[in-house]
């Protein structure tokens, strides 16, 4: 089956369509796409991940056409800078 998975930097995002086995999950379609090896940072322990921006654990069993997300920890209070302004 096709999915996508997608990555955000603060420099740009990466973007991989690829095909995996049906019956895989969120983890099995990460290691399949060789992103943990282009970006060492990802912390599975510490980055969550999600479906179509939708949260979601490393054993959903993903479908056809799913775009799986990882994100990077925030960086920033918005509630500290929503008072600055």
């Amino acid at each position: 089956m096709n999915v996508g998975i997608a990555f955000a930097k603060p420099a740009g995002q990466v973007w991989m369509k690829l095909e995996v086995p049906d019956g895989s999950t969120v983890l099995d379609v990460i290691k399949h796409s060789g992103i943990l090896k282009q970006f060492p940072e990802i912390d599975l322990d510490i980055n969550k991940v999600g479906i179509f921006g939708q949260i979601t654990k490393l054993d959903k069993v993903v479908a056809e056409g799913s775009r799986i997300e990882i994100y990077r920890p925030i960086t920033a209070d918005p509630e500290l800078l929503e008072s600055q302004n």
